[in-house]
């Protein structure tokens, strides 16, 4: 699977995207963050507040609980602002 981060999630992990094998256990956009955070310093600190942290599965916003399955590309990225 892609994983592809934006802003100051990627400059927390330091790569703007990868390719990972999931865990089997891994189901859910939430059951992803939790294995991210075991992966390092880098991903630990990016996803220390998950709730502030949104998601997309191939470039649709979705919500913690959404499955991955079928998912090709899951992009993380915080919240916009505008003006």
């Amino acid at each position: 699977m892609r994983l592809v981060y934006f802003a100051w999630v990627r400059e927390r992990i330091g790569v703007a995207e990868e390719t990972v094998d999931l865990p089997a256990d891994v189901a859910t956009v939430a059951d992803l963050v939790a294995w991210l955070k075991t992966r390092g310093e880098g991903y630990g600190h990016a996803f220390e507040n998950p709730a502030v942290v949104r998601a997309a599965i191939d470039r649709t916003h979705v919500k913690p609980d959404a499955s991955l399955i079928g998912a090709r590309e899951v992009a993380f990225f915080p919240p916009m602002t505008g003006g």
